[in-house]
């Protein structure tokens, strides 16, 4: 839809400041630490139809699909599903998975039946609608599937910008970045995605906060510590009512019915 964004110019990008850096590190970690939880035991023989909308690069599906669940990945950008084709390829040759080039408003046209897990990682903050996009997703989700929500806070975004003393940002209520920039438009409350959540009639079973530390730590300080230390700090709040409010991203893990 107009106004919307993709990353075909940017998937580049995403390789090594994101998918190759402790930021996708750790939010890879606490995702499948989250989805851990409701994903039939290992071993059970059980294959989930999982739904990966605005897959990018399709780093969590790859895990998924390693664990035997069957995939569909759609994103609208070219450059991000080559690259998710090409990873599950190397690693993955033998996945059940689908690839379609696809924003979620219009995957309707494309793609038939429900599944087990709807994923939504990432993918509101940069459309011009999100409230549309999440409703167009629900039919897909099967009664008593599971929606996957990841979304960037927008409290989080006003608090590092106050912290570091950008009070004209915060003032004008503009938070975009500059051109090229990882910083979307449309960062989200999290009491207006609770509103969307209700109305679905949508049960949260667990919420986290991705990025609860790191995002604030000054950049030497964030390289002085190793992965494993810095993933230790955040597994101890990221569930913890107190700090999810002032995490980057928050990630809702809801039952439909």
């Amino acid at each position: 839809m107009s106004g919307d964004r993709d990353f075909d110019e940017l998937a580049g990008h995403f390789d090594s400041r994101i998918y190759g850096s402790p930021k996708g590190q750790i939010r890879l970690a606490i995702l499948k630490e989250d989805l851990q939880t409701c994903l039939p035991a290992a071993g059970s023989g059980i294959s989930w139809r999982i739904l990966d909308a605005g897959c990018g690069q399709g780093q969590l599906s790859l895990w998924l699909a390693s664990l035997g669940h069957q995939l569909v990945l759609c994103d609208p950008s070219a450059q991000m599903l080559r690259r998710a084709e090409a990873r599950f390829a190397e690693q993955t040759p033998q996945a059940n998975v689908e690839f379609i080039q696809s924003d979620v408003q219009n995957l309707s046209t494309r793609l038939e039946g429900q599944f087990d897990l709807v994923m939504l990682h990432a993918v509101l903050e940069w459309l011009a609608e999100p409230q549309c996009a999440f409703d167009y997703l629900l039919p897909f989700i099967k009664p008593a599937g599971l929606f996957s929500l990841l979304f960037y806070n927008r409290n989080s975004l006003v608090f590092r910008n106050l912290i570091r003393g950008n009070f004209r940002k915060v003032a004008s209520d503009d938070f975009r970045g500059h051109h090229g920039s990882l910083t979307p438009a449309n960062p989200l409350a999290p009491q207006q995605v609770d509103t969307w959540i209700s109305a679905a009639q949508l049960k949260p079973l667990l919420t986290s906060g991705v990025r609860v530390i790191y995002d604030y730590m000054n950049r030497e300080t964030a390289q002085q510590r190793s992965l494993p230390d810095l993933l230790e700090m955040e597994r101890r709040v990221c569930r913890d009512a107190t700090y999810i409010p002032l995490a980057r991203y928050i990630h809702v893990l809801a039952s439909r019915g």
